[in-house]
């Protein structure tokens, strides 16, 4: 919740509105694990609180910390479900992959959450709680952006999801920054122009992942529903409206999509456009028979891009050895049982 969302509530058990506030403050800024720690407030109230709507932590099932300083928590919720978030080293600070489903039914070839099975939504709820056990992970190291490009698909959450940015971007909460906050979708195009509407200052990020149809249909079976122009296209909208560069995120997969012919037809696709490029390594998955593109393949791809202009990086490989992809530890406690 925000403010404005629990301050009827207050009103309705007899309290001054200002009182959301103050429990909000507590729960985001402050992580108090229950009323009692709340000492600005009335006893009654916090009586009345830990009866109607106790603060009942996630189970972590799991924690994962790399050689890099990647660290990777398996969240589990009461009914069953569970969801991966990773926290990430950078030199700008720490970093926390956000998952907005528990597994998801987009079907890319190369992705461990697909392979682990839908479950269902998660509320904004439990995607602050995992901000929220992860910034218990980092102690007294402040989270200081959040990428919502963990499991799932964040525009098929739509609603979950945006309420979660805006309680992200709270001030007396997380408090994270519009501008450090970025979103990645597979291109659900009526999502992305939603999304163009709402006022955010936010990053749009695109998983693309080929310059046509063919091939990304091969990997990934939304392209059969918003093919590439369309999904570009709403890139290029999104742009356009919101004045925010658009990043399109690109797994590098060898033998399928990193061949300099495809290279060129990428920068045919958005040169002139407000765009990033951002070439990833594969993470490999096992069950999915996919190999990473060598480091000549990658550097070669992206010269292509940066001659013709294109603004492209290449990310750095983090969490390999905890199995860093998102799913893969999901996927790991399933093999398991």
């Amino acid at each position: 919740m925000l403010p404005k969302d629990l301050e009827p509530i207050m009103l309705g058990l007899g309290h001054p509105k200002y009182r959301a506030s103050q429990v909000l403050e507590w729960i985001y800024s402050k992580m108090a694990g229950s009323y009692e720690q709340m000492t600005n407030l009335p006893a009654e109230l916090k009586e009345t609180l830990a009866k109607a709507a106790p603060i009942k932590p996630p189970n972590v099932m799991d924690v994962k910390r790399a050689k890099d300083g990647t660290t990777k928590l398996l969240i589990g919720f009461p009914d069953g479900a569970n969801a991966e978030t990773v926290l990430m080293e950078h030199d700008y600070g720490l970093s926390l992959c956000v998952s907005s489903q528990a597994g998801c039914k987009m079907g890319c070839a190369f992705c461990a959450s697909a392979m682990s099975g839908y479950s269902r939504d998660l509320t904004s709820g439990e995607m602050c709680w995992q901000f929220i056990e992860a910034s218990r992970i980092a102690k007294d190291r402040r989270i200081s952006s959040v990428v919502i490009m963990g499991m799932g698909e964040p525009l098929m959450n739509y609603d979950a999801v945006l309420q979660f940015i805006r309680v992200l971007n709270w001030g007396k909460g997380f408090n994270i920054g519009a501008r450090r906050i970025t979103l990645s979708t597979c291109g659900i195009v009526p999502g992305i122009e939603r999304l163009a509407g709402e006022d955010l200052q936010i990053t749009l990020s695109i998983s693309l992942h080929a310059p046509d149809d063919a091939t990304r249909d091969r990997i990934m079976p939304v392209n059969k529903l918003y093919n590439v122009s369309e999904v570009v296209g709403a890139g290029k909208r999104y742009a356009d409206r919101t004045g925010r560069r658009v990043t399109y995120e690109y797994v590098m997969i060898k033998g399928v999509n990193d061949s300099l012919s495809q290279a060129a037809a990428l920068v045919k696709l958005l040169k002139g456009s407000l765009s990033h490029v951002n070439l990833i390594p594969l993470n490999p998955v096992p069950e999915s028979g996919l190999t990473r593109s060598t480091d000549a393949t990658v550097a070669a791809f992206k010269k292509v891009l940066e001659d013709a202009g294109l603004a492209v990086t290449s990310r750095r490989e983090m969490g390999s050895d905890i199995e860093g992809a998102c799913g893969q530890l999901r996927l790991k406690k399933r093999r398991s049982f």
